[in-house]
């Protein structure tokens, strides 16, 4: 099982020095300071690379946690919330909405492309009561990224806060989330990060605070209630007993980003992303989008007669790699390039790129071209 090679959007694949903060000796993180000075300084350091002044908090479960902490936490039951939609997760908040009492009003889109923007400010002149908004800033399943610099702040315009899934994202894009107006930003530990899957970071805004505390009615549940993490540093206390190694491993992880320069981390991410698109093109596949591409992962549409998911299962078999399809009506069409966190590395890429062309001719794809070489080229 260890000896695989995995090449998905999440998890991706781990640095060692990671691993090997999460098998130092633990603590008692409920009543030892030094371990509540360390989650606090972690959480710091997250702020500094996502820009924000906000509180960040690290929740112990994976990245769907914070998705429904957040609804649930800012829903009350009748509340109207705009569920923007270009893809499965985007489409997916609505679940949550729902869940928590809340009237989801789909703002649906083509999954192709991003959001247009002038299609959501017509929209919100005609429509704009609503408690707050949904959005995904990369929708794992296709790879499309919505530009949040024009979204959120036109949102708030109407005063609608704002709830922004970057689990995707976050670490291999650019993110500014105050600048940006963004209330209640989400990511995950798996992906950008490259930390073990099972934690989620969140930030929240004065704006979204205030929000909870107003409240008519109390948060349904525990748990997923954000207002239970206010203050928890000057109270050195947790409002449960954290998952320590797990915390440490995230701080090594995000420690590499900041040593690395969060600048230079979006750069690697971004000439990565820019080559493998144009030498997929060229070397004659089709992408899925045709426009609002991530950094952080490539969607190739695959031929019927070869099909996304026996190409996957005849990469794991013959080449003992593990690639991923997509979700919903994708997974019989789309192949997926997790390019994000330590996967965007050179050496990975050109050896995921290098499987991919082979696999893709001994099932019968006709091209004379070289996936790699494509790369080379394109790679500046």
């Amino acid at each position: 099982m260890n000896n695989k090679i995995v090449y998905t959007p999440g998890p991706t694949s781990v640095r060692e020095n990671v691993r090997l903060a999460r098998s130092n000796k633990t603590t008692n993180p409920d009543i030892d300071k030094d371990f509540f000075d360390f989650y606090k300084k972690t959480c710091d350091n997250i702020a500094k690379i996502i820009k924000t002044k906000n509180d960040v908090y690290i929740l112990s479960g994976e990245g769907i946690l914070g998705l429904e902490s957040a609804c649930a936490s800012l829903t009350e039951k009748g509340d109207r919330v705009l569920v923007i939609d270009n893809g499965v997760f985007g489409r997916g908040f609505k679940d949550f909405v729902s869940l928590y009492g809340g009237d989801a009003v789909l703002f649906s889109k083509e999954h192709t492309k991003d959001i247009d923007v002038n299609e959501l400010k017509d929209f919100l002149e005609k429509d704009n009561d609503f408690k707050y908004a949904t959005i995904v800033h990369c929708d794992t399943p296709t790879g499309v990224l919505n530009n949040l610099s024009e979204i959120c702040p036109l949102l708030k315009k109407y005063n609608i806060l704002t709830i922004v899934d970057s689990v995707a994202a976050m670490g291999g894009e650019e993110f500014k989330v105050d600048e940006w107006e963004i209330d209640i930003a989400l990511g995950g530990s798996q992906k950008a990060i490259s930390a073990p899957a099972g934690l989620t970071i969140v930030s929240v805004s004065e704006d979204a605070k205030k929000s909870i505390k107003l409240r008519k009615s109390n948060v349904i549940g525990f748990y997923c209630n954000l207002g239970i993490w206010e203050n928890y540093y000057d109270k050195n206390s947790f409002p449960y007993t954290m998952p320590i190694s797990d915390i440490l491993g995230l701080g090594k992880a995000i420690d590499n980003i900041i040593d690395e320069k969060i600048e230079n981390v979006l750069d690697r991410h971004k000439k990565i992303a820019s080559a493998t698109r144009k030498a997929l093109k060229e070397y004659g596949l089709d992408l899925f989008l045709t426009k609002g591409y991530s950094s952080t992962v490539t969607a190739i549409k695959i031929p019927k007669n070869i099909g996304a998911l026996k190409l996957s299962n005849y990469m794991l078999e013959k080449h003992n790699t593990l690639v991923a399809t997509s979700l919903g009506e994708y997974k019989e069409d789309i192949l997926r390039i997790g390019h994000m966190g330590e996967n965007a590395r050179l050496e990975k890429i050109i050896n995921i790129l290098n499987t991919i062309d082979q696999s893709l001719k001994q099932l019968g794809f006709n091209s004379n071209k070289n996936l790699v070489e494509l790369f080379n080229k394109f790679y500046e």
